[in-house]
C-alpha cells in the first residue's frame, strides 16, 4: 500500500497500488442474533463493513412506531470507530432502518420501518474514516 506523505502527487500509479485490507472474522453476534456473514474492508483511513446478522430471538416489536435499542452485533477490534458514534444502515427485504456503532464496536439498531420477526436476515452497512 502506498504511504501517503505530505507533498505527494497523486498519480494513476499510486493510486493503482492501494490494496485494500480485508477481514471475514471476528464479529460477534449479541444475544438473539447469529452471524450469516461478515466482510470488513479497510483502505487507508477508510473502513467498509458489511455484516449479515439473524434475528433468532423473540421478533422485536415496534412500540408507538418506535424499535427498542437492541444490540445485534459487535465488530473486532482494529475495525471499529475511533471517535464517537457512526450511524449506519440495514435492511432485511421487508424492513429497513439505522443503526450505530460506536468505538466499542457495539452496532446497536435504533429505527425501524416495520417489526423484526425472528428467522429474518438483517444486512447492515456502514462506512467510516478512522484517524
Amino acid at each position: 500500500m502506498t504511504a501517503w506523505l505530505a507533498g505527494m502527487r497523486i498519480t494513476a500509479a499510486r493510486l493503482l497500488t492501494d490494496t485494500p485490507t480485508i477481514t471475514t472474522t471476528g464479529l460477534v453476534a449479541a444475544s438473539g442474533f447469529s452471524v450469516n456473514d461478515f466482510r470488513g474492508a479497510r483502505s487507508g483511513n477508510v473502513i467498509v463493513l458489511d455484516m449479515y446478522v439473524q434475528r433468532t430471538g423473540a421478533a422485536i416489536a415496534l412500540t408507538s412506531g418506535n424499535l427498542p435499542d437492541t444490540a445485534a452485533c459487535t465488530a473486532p477490534a482494529g475495525w471499529r470507530p475511533t471517535h464517537g458514534t457512526i450511524n449506519g444502515d440495514w435492511d432485511d427485504g421487508t424492513a429497513t432502518g439505522g443503526f450505530v456503532i460506536g468505538t466499542d464496536g457495539l452496532c446497536t439498531l435504533r429505527t425501524s420501518t416495520g417489526d423484526i420477526a425472528t428467522g429474518r436476515n438483517l444486512r447492515m452497512h456502514v462506512s467510516f474514516i478512522v484517524e
